[in-house]
């Protein structure tokens, strides 16, 4: 049985998300390059931060995903990413990674 995940509730995690990346100064005003972000690695890692790849793509291409309808991704595991990109902010993160884990657990639900 596949559960709808309600568009508003992932919206409102996607802000909590941003949120929390602003809390811990992670939020970047200026975009990367289009080098950068043109990465085929996965998380962009070879050329973003964990952080930035959250900021310039997980956030946005989750967002049009729900404006334009489309079916979001399942079965996703943020978190442990999270937890290694994170690591060096200690106890400070907590919120953040709290955030990752119900964006992962929401996601996840909805495959079954």
């Amino acid at each position: 049985m596949m559960i709808k995940t309600d568009p508003q509730h992932i919206s409102t995690l996607l802000a909590d998300l941003a949120f929390e990346l602003k809390s811990l100064n992670l939020w970047q005003t200026l975009q990367p390059s289009a080098t950068e972000l043109s990465s085929n690695a996965p998380f962009c890692c070879d050329t973003l931060a964990f952080g930035q790849w959250l900021q310039f793509i997980f956030i946005p291409k989750i967002t049009m995903m729900i404006h334009q309808q489309q079916s979001l991704p399942t079965k996703i595991s943020l978190t442990p990413m999270a937890e290694e990109a994170f690591t060096h902010l200690s106890t400070s993160a907590k919120p953040l990674i709290d955030v990752i884990q119900k964006i992962d657990k929401t996601l996840t639900e909805q495959s079954k």
